[in-house]
C-alpha cells in the first residue's frame, strides 16, 4: 500500500513538473522569442517596456488561462463520468458547455463582454442545461446511456438558439465565430480573472467531496446505507461540473474532448479513486491544453491556428481509435445502481432511485 501511494504522489509531482515546464515554454515562444533564463530580468524592466508588455499582457494571461481552462474541462468531464456513470459523459457531448456558450451569447448580445457577468452567465446556462437534463432523465426513468442520449439532444438545441441569436443579431456573428472554434488568442485579464477565481473554488470544493463522490459511485443503495443522500450529492457533483465547465466557456470558447480524452487517459494511471484522479486531471489537462496552444501558435507561425480547432482535429482520431479498441465504454448496464431511475410501483422494477 506505501509503495502505491508513493507512486501516485511520484506521478503527480511527475506531472506538475512536465506542466511547470510546458508553461515556461508557453511564456517563451511566440513570434518573438525569450529565453528562459530572461524571464525574471523581462518582467523587472531591465529589457524594456516592450518586451515587458508582451510577457505580462499577451504570454501571462494567456498561458494561465489555457492552464485553468484545460484543469477545469478535465475535471469537470471526470466528475461526470463518475456521476453518470458513463465514460461517454463530457462538458462538450451533454450540452454543459453548450449551455454556457448560451449564456456568454446572451451576455454578449447585452452588451456586456467582459467581466463577472460573463462567468456568472456561463454558469447559469450550464448549470440551467444540467438541471434540465437532470430532471428529465427523472422524469422518463433513463438508463445510464438515455442519459448522455438526452444531453446529446439538449446540445443540439442549446446550439440551435445560440445560432438563431447570432443569426438575428449581425454584430455577434464574428464573435459567435471565435468563440465557437475556441481560443486564447484575445484572453486578457479581465476576462480571465473572474472565471479563474470561480474554477479555483469549484476544484477546492471538489478535492474536499472525493470521498463522497466515490460512495455515490458504488450506487444508490450503498450510497443511502452509509448515510448518503444519493439525489443530493448527484445534484451537487453535476452544479459543480457546470460550474467548472462554465467558467472555462465564459474566456476559452468551446473547447472539445479535454473532459473526455483526458479523464480517460489518467484514469489508466489512477484508477477511479477520485482522492488520485481528480487532482492529475486537473494538472495533465491543464498541461494538455497549454501544450496544444502552444502548438497552434507556432505550427503556422506567424500565422495562428486557433487551439478549438486543432484540438478537435487531434481529439477526433484519438476518439474514434480508442472507440474501435473498446477503451471507452459505460460502466454498468442500463439498470445499474447509481442512475436516474425512479423507484417504480410495479413490481419487479429494480432501478436505482435518486
Amino acid at each position: 500500500m506505501g509503495n502505491r501511494k508513493g507512486g501516485q504522489k511520484l506521478l503527480l509531482a511527475g506531472a506538475v513538473l512536465v506542466t511547470l515546464a510546458i508553461a515556461v515554454l508557453s511564456l517563451c515562444l511566440g513570434n518573438i522569442h525569450f529565453l528562459p533564463t530572461r524571464l525574471p530580468a523581462i518582467l523587472s524592466g531591465s529589457e524594456g517596456t516592450v518586451n515587458r508588455s508582451i510577457l505580462l499582457y499577451a504570454r501571462l494571461p494567456r498561458t494561465l488561462a489555457a492552464l485553468s481552462a484545460g484543469a477545469a474541462l478535465a475535471v469537470s468531464g471526470a466528475v461526470l463520468q463518475n456521476v453518470l456513470a458513463n465514460r461517454l459523459a463530457s462538458p462538450g457531448i451533454i450540452g454543459v458547455n453548450a449551455g454556457a456558450g448560451l449564456g456568454v451569447t446572451l451576455c454578449c448580445a447585452a452588451g456586456i463582454l467582459s467581466g463577472p457577468a460573463v462567468s456568472a452567465g456561463a454558469f447559469a446556462g450550464s448549470l440551467v442545461s444540467v438541471i434540465c437534463i437532470f430532471l428529465f432523465s427523472c422524469w422518463i426513468n433513463a438508463s445510464r446511456t438515455t442519459v448522455i442520449l438526452c444531453g446529446v439532444a439538449m446540445n443540439s438545441i442549446l446550439n440551435a438558439v445560440c445560432e438563431s441569436i447570432t443569426v438575428l443579431d449581425t454584430d455577434l456573428a464574428m464573435l459567435s465565430i471565435d468563440f465557437r472554434v475556441g481560443g486564447f488568442s484575445a484572453v486578457s485579464f479581465s476576462r480571465l480573472l473572474p472565471a479563474a477565481a470561480l474554477i479555483a473554488v469549484g476544484l477546492a470544493v471538489l478535492f474536499t467531496l472525493c470521498n463522497e463522490l466515490d460512495v455515490l459511485t458504488l450506487g444508490d443503495e450503498t450510497a443511502r446505507g452509509l448515510g448518503l443522500s444519493a439525489g443530493r450529492y448527484r445534484l451537487l457533483f453535476l452544479a459543480l461540473s457546470a460550474l467548472l465547465a462554465g467558467a472555462a466557456v465564459s474566456f476559452a470558447g468551446l473547447l472539445g474532448f479535454v473532459g473526455l480524452i483526458v479523464p480517460h487517459f489518467v484514469r489508466r494511471l489512477t484508477g477511479n479513486e477520485s482522492a488520485k484522479l481528480l487532482p492529475l486531471c486537473a494538472v495533465s489537462g491543464g498541461g494538455f491544453v497549454m501544450l496544444c496552444d502552444l502548438v497552434s501558435r507556432l505550427l503556422f507561425a506567424p500565422y495562428e491556428l486557433p487551439v478549438g480547432i486543432l484540438m478537435s482535429v487531434a481529439g477526433g482520431p484519438v476518439f474514434l481509435f480508442l472507440l474501435a479498441r473498446g477503451g471507452i465504454h459505460g460502466t454498468g448496464g442500463d439498470h445499474g445502481a447509481g442512475g436516474f431511475r425512479r423507484k417504480s410501483r410495479k413490481k419487479g422494477n429494480r432501478g436505482g432511485t435518486i
